[in-house]
């Protein structure tokens, strides 16, 4: 397990600067990956200290805190795709990530709980077993926390499909979305199943720990290790970098081929009513806010296409100042509006 948490830093790093503006994404994943591995370490500690209850809580939480972690990193993904199709993003894209972020934190914050009760409690005694019941209801939590992404990705996908713009890119995306989330989802149910099993369990008279999951370790390696080394490689090798744009105000339009650059997601809401009600069900988007149905006054970008694979972030800098004269070059459309303008003015 060393060697390949070692090798998937080292590809952390290699993403890190060949994508460098994707530093959320690759920031989630290595500190997942700190507080992962770091469990794991005290679990190997914690087995010749059979007795120290400290080591053995601590080992738990790290590890379980680690793949939620991880988790944030596909939220920030989902986030970036919602930018590039703004005519199917479900809400804000850039409340996607915070939004799973607080909900994550809120359960996790079970987690907390549950650990706290653990340490305070007497292996076999009501506070222990309520201690690890908690934790159980986290990982239950946690699983739902990822239906509902999985299903927010389905409905872009349907939409993107339906709209006759699913392109290679997007789908590719989608697949890694949903697949990454799945490892996470079947961890949650193993964990979940384990703890409700170990804590539920009458063991009898002296014995705490019993049941087939409690007195072999496999099984722990197969449904919590391997599906988050698989979830780590995955999100490096298919980097979204290579299938996303680093720019949030660059779209895909809607013939499914030219991108161009835009305004940017427009919601003049507050932020408090934008946090209330992400998904605008007080009003629907105004005209000005759908400027994707209005491609001529939105340059196309000339450095390729990520939906024909001919773009790349690679050691690409997103200056502000290149950004800003890309959205303010003169384009036909906003040529001919300034034209009958200054007309109406010297009339």
């Amino acid at each position: 397990m060393s060697s390949s948490n070692t090798t998937s830093y080292e590809e952390y790093t290699y993403n890190l600067f060949a994508y460098y503006s994707f530093w959320r994404i690759t920031f989630f994943m290595f500190y997942g990956g700190t507080v992962f591995t770091l469990g794991w370490i005290l679990r190997a500690v914690a087995s010749y200290y059979q007795q120290n209850i400290g080591l053995y809580i601590s080992q738990i939480v790290f590890i379980l805190a680690g793949p939620p972690i991880y988790a944030a990193a596909e939220y920030n993904i989902l986030g970036r795709l919602m930018h590039y199709l703004p005519m199917h993003a479900v809400f804000h894209p850039g409340r996607v990530l915070f939004v799973f972020v607080y909900i994550g934190i809120m359960v996790e914050s079970l987690t907390g709980v549950g650990a706290g009760q653990l340490a305070g409690g007497v292996p076999g005694s009501t506070q222990y077993t309520v201690g690890g019941i908690l934790i159980g209801i986290t990982l239950i939590l946690q699983g739902c926390v990822e239906i509902s992404f999985s299903s927010l990705v389905a409905v872009i996908h349907y939409r993107a499909w339906r709209a006759g713009n699913l392109t290679p890119n997007v789908k590719k995306v989608c697949i890694m979305l949903y697949c990454t989330s799945a490892l996470i989802l079947i961890r949650c149910i193993f964990r979940a199943i384990e703890n409700f099993t170990e804590y539920l369990s009458d063991c009898g008279p002296g014995v705490y720990h019993c049941g087939y999951f409690a007195t072999h370790e496999w099984y722990l390696y197969v449904f919590e290790c391997v599906p988050m080394v698989i979830y780590s490689y995955w999100l490096n090798i298919q980097h979204p970098g290579r299938f996303l744009p680093l720019e949030h105000k660059r779209f895909l339009d809607l013939d499914g081929v030219t991108e161009r650059m835009g305004p940017g997601w427009i919601d003049k809401r507050s932020k408090w009513q934008t946090w209330l009600d992400p998904f605008n069900c007080g009003g629907r988007i105004s005209d000005e806010a759908r400027f994707w149905e209005r491609p001529e006054e939105w340059p196309a970008c000339d450095d390729g296409s990520f939906a024909l694979g001919t773009a790349t972030n690679r050691g690409k800098k997103a200056s502000l100042a290149s950004m800003r004269e890309k959205k303010n070059k003169a384009t036909p459309a906003k040529q001919k509006d300034k034209e009958a303008n200054s007309s109406l003015e010297k009339v």
